[in-house]
């Protein structure tokens, strides 16, 4: 019978929180807001949860069905964070959304790749490895819980910053995204050859 364990708990809760980085998501949400595209912080969280949740009991197996490997996988994620970096370093758009009806973008990239990207995806599995189950999904449960608290707050922190002040966090935490992609990508690619 698996125990809680306050250490495995806070191990996990700040390992999903660095990963998760849902502070340095701020201004990709604000920007996907500035050009109309809705948000639903309700429905980011449960769908993040879900695909995370998931992907912790069946990644393995669902990735065998497609002939792919976790190193594959976690590329394929940082090469989708650099397309996205590179939109909000140089004011560019090339994620269009052509669906009809309202222009969400509560799926892609929210909840993938930015929530439960490729990177948290492959954390749980490691983590798997280390903790008990139950632990896990209480650190798992504090994360998402600071996930919706910060996607619904984040017109308050648009306020707060201004105009100049998004700019700026746009540009750095663009940067910042860059270097996580291609750390992403280096360290997985290297693996797939």
């Amino acid at each position: 019978m698996e125990k809680i364990n306050f250490t495995q708990i806070l191990s996990a809760t700040l390992v999903l929180l660095s990963i998760i980085d849902i502070v340095g998501s701020i201004p990709i949400i604000l920007q996907l807001r500035e050009k109309g595209r809705q948000v639903d912080a309700f429905k980011a969280t449960i769908y993040s949860t879900l695909l995370m949740v998931g992907f912790y009991y069946g990644g393995h197996w669902l990735l065998r069905i497609f002939n792919c490997d976790i190193h594959s996988f976690a590329t394929a994620g940082g090469l989708l964070m650099f397309l996205m970096a590179l939109e909000m370093i140089l004011d560019v758009e090339i994620f269009k959304n052509n669906a009809p009806g309202q222009r969400g973008a509560t799926m892609v990239p929210m909840v993938f790749p930015l929530i439960a990207g490729a990177g948290v995806l492959t954390t749980l599995i490691s983590l798997k490895a280390m903790y008990d189950d139950i632990n896990i999904f209480i650190g798992l449960a504090i994360n998402m819980l600071w996930v919706y608290v910060v996607i619904r707050s984040t017109g308050k922190i648009q306020q707060w910053l201004g105009e100049g002040g998004m700019m700026f966090s746009r540009k750095f935490f663009g940067i910042i995204l860059l270097a996580m992609s291609v750390k992403m990508i280096t360290e997985n690619i290297a693996h797939l050859f």
